[in-house]
């Protein structure tokens, strides 16, 4: 898994995908937090954090379109799928390679927070938490993006088909906001959605609540897609 995980780390910088992402998630939340902090004179960085969700809805399929699609195209996937190294292995080398990415880019919030307490004081409890509720959600939204590259050759396929499903999950919970004062089958869903929406679920931490549930939810969907990925590429293994 390690060989696999410096492979990829190293791909996203050669390539120039780890500048690119690095540079728009820097651009875009520094803006939020401008906007959202600084302009208004408060130490407060909720509304930074629940902006932030659309940047990680956005940039993810960025960060995970090539992982591999790239391999399957370059057809390098079979000298992967028949090396030495479990499909575990392959699969977690690469998820953990873009995760690690995506922790160096939120963790310029250490920055902004510096930069408060500079100007302020900074309620230290809040700020980790909502940087924790983050990570937790950058960590499923990069399995399923992984998941989507394992199902074809094609980056850009992979990036607007992984920005589709995000962008729908984030959707969810609205599309059935009405069914919640409709008939039984129609509460029924409206309560299975609610239980497996992304954005509620994050918001929560951005309003200072800390749900355990929901970083089990975080942790579970993100290996639920990773699980998924290993059965594409074993799968593809025995074709």
């Amino acid at each position: 898994m390690l060989a696999i995980y410096r492979r990829e780390m190293g791909a996203f910088f050669t390539s120039g995908v780890a500048y690119v992402f690095l540079a728009v998630f820097w651009l875009v939340s520094g803006i939020f937090f401008y906007n959202g902090v600084i302009a208004g004179c408060t130490t407060d960085t909720s509304a930074m954090f629940s902006s932030m969700f659309y940047i990680v809805m956005f940039l993810i399929p960025v960060l995970t379109m090539k992982l591999l699609s790239e391999e399957k195209k370059n057809k390098t996937d079979q000298g992967l799928l028949t090396a030495p190294v479990s499909l575990w292995d392959i699969v977690l080398g690469k998820y953990f390679a873009a995760l690690t990415l995506f922790i160096i880019a939120e963790s310029v919030v250490f920055i902004y927070a510096f930069i408060l307490n500079y100007l302020g004081d900074v309620v230290w409890t809040p700020l980790l938490g909502n940087y924790f509720a983050m990570l937790f959600l950058g960590a499923a939204f990069i399995a399923v993006g992984l998941f989507i590259s394992s199902l074809t050759e094609n980056q850009m396929a992979s990036a607007v088909v992984s920005l589709v499903v995000l962008f729908l999950i984030y959707l969810s919970e609205m599309l059935v906001s009405s069914f919640e004062n409709g008939n039984t089958f129609k509460r029924a869903v409206f309560k299975i959605v609610s239980k497996l929406a992304f954005y509620s679920r994050y918001v929560e931490f951005t309003r200072g609540v800390f749900s355990l549930p929901s970083v089990v939810f975080f942790i579970s969907a993100a290996f639920l897609f990773n699980f998924f990925t290993v059965k594409v590429l074993e799968k593809r293994r025995w074709s």
